[in-house]
Parts: structure tokens; C-alpha cells; sequence
């Protein structure tokens, strides 16, 4: 009877233990499960207590026989707990927990697997501790925590080597999110790191530790684009030192993986609620320092910590030794996976875990079992009726043809999958399995929905501003002394006589030489530079006249002068409404013929357009905005020429992004013409003053200006109904 009490207590004890083993990170479900705990322990837990002793505080745990060694333990931070696992040991208090409140400790809890305990110590605020022996008791003392300053040195891990170690290899990369990664390789996993930062720079010490000539060097590393600049590595008496300098606004956590150290520094990014934790990783901070412990109950105590409910593979074995200093949970997570060529699927709040070649296989026959059901699964019709899409182009796309979009796609239907489509009612009918159906109604409906309108407003503004100046002069002279019967010319010695004239015939007429005849008044002209006409203007004559009183000598002056100045503009205002990714098209214009020949020599008659269009495919943002695709072609009728006339052309093509009712200016062609014409007689020409009766100037300045404005408005459905 005494013996079915005790193992009834037992029973309940283990209980117990098995449902504190699951929130406090012992082992496995399975695993606890499966332990049996001993009938009687040659050890066992007899009272814990808390007391003050120098200013420190001491917890006591009193066992019925003293300890061979001091056992393992481990922290966590966020809650603040210390885990301290006692093998060979059985629980004799009666009880799973102890209330203290007392210091820095509120409880203590233990609780029982197989052969082994665990005391877990839940804390007001994390602290570190160190464990010694006592006679039959088990002393943790609890180290007061104090706030680190800048330089205070964090030690990461102690130096458990007796000799110096030399490193191995130094490396530097460039994380998810600009995160700068220093990695280490260390010797083994029993090398001492010290991390502290000295004003803006971080100083990672390797005790007792050498430097390979090698590795002592300077990497400048800033063109990877992280806070780290500068990593210099020197040995310093039995440690190896390394500065690593940031800049700007960073954060750092560091972490060991075996053989592996890796300090990590990122920018420093504020959230609305909280600092980012890393790059990609979100979750709460905690460190981990173990040697060599097994996978699975690392990964026990990583689901704790999270409150996921974790399922270990039964091939996932294997110990890990790990160090990790304020590091987000997913990535602890995630260097566990790494570090022992692990996979995990999440399915809501449970994690499974397993080798990754175990969860691809797994998926592959879970893909083959669908596909055998998809074969077996009965086949049914459903109808579709389309609003706003055409059934034609919704059949072609689930068929994988060619859509409205253009291009190809892939199959949507499963191969045992039929549509056809009734353009009349505008419906689709459906035969597949019961799943694909669904995913074509969730489509269908995502896809059959109204399409926003926009209403594209252009302004295609030519002006142009034109100024010319021309002054010419025409001088000429005649002499009808000799044809009235008396000397022509100017006496030049003796019976010399020499006269002046236009041209070879008109001084011949003077003097009467045989074969000449009677000049037109024009060849009297001995300079004739009048000024040009401009954009089709005539110039002002002012003439004056020399002559004797007999009228036998003449000499003429005509000045000539225009001046031109004009400024005209053309607006253009194409308008044009569109749906949402749909290309509008509007042109107007005319089309001019002209010739061509054709391959048998011939010649044919073609048109060519001269006209404004304006085509722009419209993209409503998710903000509201619109993106255009604008080609804009402004021609015109140009020069006449033998073949037909040639065509003046202005075109602007570009892409834009427009507020809802704002309006840009996409294009602007600007010209500017100057040119200044001389003609005149050389030599003469250049005289001071008088040069101006030899010569005629022309000077012209012509400015044309292209702009595009191009305003796009979201039409409401209200509007477009309308």
C-alpha cells in the first residue's frame, strides 16, 4: 500500500515536472515524456534560500550530498532568469517552486526529467552570477548590476586556453540591410573575447591570443557601403586588438558559432514603438553562452523564450557550442539552422524543424500526394459572369494564351481544365477540379472590377519673336553733254576726256562710239546694293539728284532701309480621355501627297502627315498620382522642293510622374537665329563714312520656342458616368 502511495506521488511529481519542462526549456515534450525518472535518487534538492552576505546576494541550495563538480548553467535576459541543470539529482522539497521576493529574486522553480533537474532562478533585473561548492550546499552569487559606460569592456566569452592561440583568418562582409560583419576565425571555441566601445569606435580584444603577420594589417572597407570604415588589427603583449571604426548613427551585437566569431554593426534605425533589432530581424534581445550542448535542447530553449511551440525532427542531433551577446531571438534562431545545415517551416505558432534535405523531401511527396488527388478528384462546371472584363480575354489567359496584356502566361487551369466563353452574355464556363475553381472565382473577382478613367489635357505652345534690320544704297551717275552736241566727261590733259558709267554700253552711248545704243535708265547705276526685303516686307526708298543747269549732268543717290520686328504664338489643346494602362490616340492634320518612284521605275503618288497627335498611355498610382507615357508630335507643311514638300517636325516622347491635377512641362525646344549680312565694293566699302555709299547691311535675329504642358486629372466614376 505504502509502495502504490509513493508511486502515485511520483507520478504526480513528474507531471508536474514534464509541464514546467515545456515554459522553462528543459528538454523536448517528447523527450520528457519518454524519461523515467529514477525510484530513488542518490542526490536530491532539500530547501533553497536567499541571503545578503557582503553586500551581495547569495542564494543557498542545500542537497543531501555535495556535488563532484559545479554544474552548467545558462542566462536569459528578457525575462531576466538564471538555469542551473543538476544531474543525478531529485527534487525532495515537496514542492515545484519557492516564493522568495527577496533582493534581486522572486522565485525559484524546479522541475524534474529522467535523471536530471534544472532550477530555474526568475530575477527582477538581469544580472550575472557565478556558482561554487559548499560542503553539501550549492552557492549562486548573484553580481550587482551595474549600468556599463561607453568604455566599460563587455566579457563575451571568458579565455578557458592555457597557451596563446593564434587566429586564423579575418574577414569582412556586407550583411542585408548595409550591415557591416566582421568575422573571425578563432582557433577553437575556448578563446576569450572582450568587446568595448571607446568613444565612437569598437575595441574587440582576443585573450590570450596571437596575430599571424598576415593578418596585421589595415582593411579600409568603406566602399561596401556599412557604418564600418576602417578594421585594424595589432597584437598587444597576450591579446590580440582589434579597432573597428563606424560612423554616423550604428548599433552592434556580436555572437560565437563553434570555431566562428562575428561582430556585427548596423545603422541604428528608429521605430515608431521600438529600435529595429538587426537587419531583417525584429524579435527581443537575449545571450546565450553554452558549451557543447545538445541541439535540441538549445532549440527548447529558444521556443521558451518565443512561446512557439517547436517540433524537433528525430535525426536532428548533434551538440553546438554558442555565444550570443544581445542578439534578436529570430537571429539566434537563424545562426542555430545555419551552423548545423538545419530548415524550419512555421505553420501559425508551431515551428518545425528539421535537416533541410529531410523538409525538401517531405514537401516533394506532399506536392506528389496533391497532384495524385488533383488526378482523382472529381471534375465540375461553374459559370462566370464578367462585368467590366472580356470573357474572351479572361478564357485566353487561364488557358495561357495570349491576353489583353499581350505576351504569354502560364497555365492557370490544371490539365484536366476546360473554359469556354459566350461573348453575347459576356460569360465564361469553367470545368476543373473544386480548388482551381476557387482560385478562378478569387481571380475573377480581383480582375472583373471597374476601371479608373483619366482625362489627359495638353497645351503645345509655339511662339516665336523675329527682328531684321536691311539698309542698302543704289548711286549712279549720267552725262548727255556729247549726245547734246558738246564734250562728254572730265577734261584729264590736253584733248583727254575720260567719263564714268554703269556699264560697257552706257559709256559707249555717252560718247557716241559705233554700235552702241541708247541704256535703259537702270544701267545708269554704277552701285546697286539696295536693302533685302524681310518676312516678306518692302524697304523705304529716300533718292536724291545732282545735276547741272543744263541738264546735261546727272548724278543719283538712292538710299533704301526696312526694319522688321514681329512676335506671334500658337496654341495647341489636344484633349483626350482614357481608361487606366490604356494607350489613347489623338491626331488631327492633313496629308500632303508627293512622288515616289516604284521598283519598275515608275513613279506613284504617297501621303505623308503633317499633323498634331498626341498619344499617352496613363498608370494610376497608389497614391493617386499618374504616371504618363507621353509622345507628342508636332509637324507642319514646310519648303516646297521637286519632289513634294518637305515636313517640319517637333516631337517629344517621354514618361512622367503627375500629381492628380497637376501639371508639368515635359518638353521645351528653344531657337535662336542671329545673322548679319555685309555687301559692298571692295576697297571702297571701307571707307570711314563714305563706305556706306558702297555697301548695304543686313542684319536678322529670329527666336522660336517649343513647350509641352501636360496636365492629367482621375476621373471620379461619378464624373465618367456622367
Amino acid at each position: 500500500m505504502k509502495n502504490m502511495q509513493e508511486n502515485s506521488t511520483m507520478t504526480h511529481w513528474r507531471a508536474l515536472a514534464l509541464a514546467m519542462t515545456l515554459s522553462l526549456g528543459l528538454q523536448t515534450a517528447a523527450t520528457a515524456q519518454t524519461a523515467e525518472a529514477p525510484a530513488a535518487a542518490a542526490n536530491a534538492i532539500q530547501a533553497i534560500s536567499s541571503t545578503q552576505q557582503s553586500g551581495v546576494e547569495v542564494i543557498r541550495i542545500e542537497l543531501s550530498q555535495p556535488l563532484s563538480e559545479v554544474p552548467r548553467g545558462f542566462m536569459i535576459q528578457t525575462p531576466p532568469r538564471i538555469a542551473i541543470d543538476l544531474p543525478g539529482v531529485n527534487n525532495a522539497m515537496g514542492r515545484p517552486s519557492v516564493e522568495i521576493n527577496q533582493g534581486n529574486l522572486r522565485s525559484a522553480n524546479v522541475a524534474q526529467s529522467g535523471e536530471r533537474t534544472r532550477v530555474v532562478l526568475n530575477l527582477k533585473q538581469p544580472s550575472s552570477y557565478r556558482a561554487q561548492l559548499q560542503g553539501n550546499a550549492l552557492l549562486v552569487i548573484l553580481e550587482t548590476a551595474a549600468v556599463p559606460s561607453a568604455a566599460d569592456a563587455v566579457h563575451f566569452a571568458p579565455s578557458l586556453n592555457a597557451n596563446p592561440l593564434a587566429l586564423k583568418d579575418i574577414d569582412f562582409r556586407r550583411g542585408q540591410d548595409g550591415t557591416g560583419r566582421v568575422i573571425v576565425n578563432l582557433p577553437n571555441n575556448q578563446v576569450g573575447v572582450d568587446i568595448k566601445q571607446q568613444g565612437k569606435t569598437l575595441v574587440v580584444e582576443f585573450l590570450r591570443s596571437t596575430l599571424p603577420e598576415s593578418l596585421r594589417r589595415r582593411l579600409d572597407v568603406s566602399d561596401f557601403g556599412t557604418p564600418v570604415q576602417n578594421i585594424t588589427t595589432t597584437q598587444s603583449a597576450d591579446r590580440v586588438r582589434m579597432v573597428v571604426e563606424p560612423r554616423g548613427d550604428w548599433e552592434h551585437s556580436a555572437y560565437q558559432s563553434d570555431n566562428q566569431f562575428v561582430l556585427e554593426v548596423r545603422p541604428q534605425k528608429v521605430d515608431p514603438n521600438k529600435l529595429t533589432q538587426g537587419p531583417g530581424y525584429a524579435g527581443d534581445k537575449l545571450s546565450l553562452n553554452f558549451q557543447n550542448i545538445e541541439v535540441r535542447a538549445l532549440l527548447q530553449v529558444i521556443a521558451d523564450f518565443t512561446n512557439f511551440n517547436v517540433v524537433t525532427s528525430d535525426t536532428v542531433t548533434g551538440n553546438v557550442t554558442l555565444r550570443l551577446k544581445d542578439v534578436p531571438w529570430d537571429q539566434a534562431l537563424d545562426i542555430i539552422l545555419q551552423a548545423k545545415g538545419l530548415g524550419l517551416r512555421k505553420s501559425g505558432n508551431v515551428l518545425w524543424i528539421a535537416p533541410k534535405d529531410e523538409l525538401a523531401a517531405k514537401e516533394k511527396v506532399d506536392l506528389e500526394s496533391k497532384a495524385a488527388i488533383a488526378q482523382l478528384e472529381p471534375v465540375r462546371t461553374q459559370s462566370f459572369q464578367l462585368n467590366y472584363t472580356k470573357a474572351e480575354e479572361v478564357a485566353k489567359g487561364l488557358s495561357g494564351q495570349s491576353g489583353a496584356g499581350g505576351g504569354t502566361a502560364s497555365r492557370i487551369l490544371s490539365t484536366r481544365g476546360s473554359v469556354i466563353y459566350e461573348t453575347r452574355t459576356n460569360q465564361l464556363f469553367v470545368s476543373d477540379i473544386p480548388s482551381k475553381l476557387e482560385e478562378i472565382q478569387a481571380m475573377i473577382a480581383k480582375i472583373d472590377i471597374p476601371v479608373r478613367q483619366v482625362l489627359i489635357e495638353a497645351r503645345i505652345v509655339e511662339a516665336d519673336d523675329k527682328f531684321g534690320r536691311s539698309l542698302g544704297v543704289k548711286l549712279g551717275t549720267t552725262d548727255l553733254r556729247g549726245i547734246q552736241g558738246g564734250v562728254p566727261g572730265v577734261n584729264v590733259g590736253g584733248n583727254n576726256y575720260i567719263t564714268a558709267g554703269n556699264n560697257y554700253n552706257a559709256i559707249g552711248y555717252q560718247t557716241k562710239q559705233p554700235g552702241s545704243t541708247a541704256p535703259v535708265f537702270a544701267n545708269s547705276q554704277m552701285i546697286n546694293m539696295p536693302a533685302g526685303g524681310i518676312e516678306g516686307g518692302t524697304p523705304a526708298t529716300f533718292a536724291l539728284s545732282l545735276f547741272s543747269a543744263s541738264s546735261n549732268r546727272f548724278l543719283n543717290l538712292e538710299l533704301s532701309a526696312l526694319e522688321a520686328d514681329g512676335k506671334g504664338k500658337v496654341i495647341s489643346s489636344p484633349r483626350v480621355i482614357t481608361a487606366d494602362q490604356v494607350k489613347a490616340l489623338i491626331e488631327q492634320g492633313e496629308e500632303i501627297p508627293y512622288q515616289v518612284s516604284t521598283s519598275s521605275g515608275a513613279t506613284a503618288t504617297t501621303f505623308r502627315k503633317a499633323s498634331l497627335k498626341l498619344e499617352v498611355t496613363p498608370q494610376i498610382t497608389p497614391e493617386g498620382n499618374v504616371i504618363l507615357d507621353v509622345d507628342v508630335t508636332n509637324d507642319s507643311k514646310g519648303a516646297s522642293t521637286n519632289q513634294g514638300f518637305t515636313i517640319n517636325t517637333k516631337h517629344v516622347k517621354t514618361q512622367v510622374l503627375v500629381e492628380n491635377g497637376g501639371t508639368v512641362v515635359i518638353g521645351g525646344i528653344y531657337t535662336q537665329n542671329e545673322r548679319e549680312d555685309v555687301t559692298k565694293v571692295p576697297w571702297l566699302g571701307d571707307m570711314p563714312v563714305l563706305g556706306n555709299l558702297f555697301k548695304s547691311r543686313t542684319r536678322s535675329n529670329n527666336k522660336t520656342e517649343l513647350l509641352v504642358f501636360i496636365t492629367p486629372k482621375v476621373v471620379s466614376e461619378r464624373a465618367a458616368t456622367r
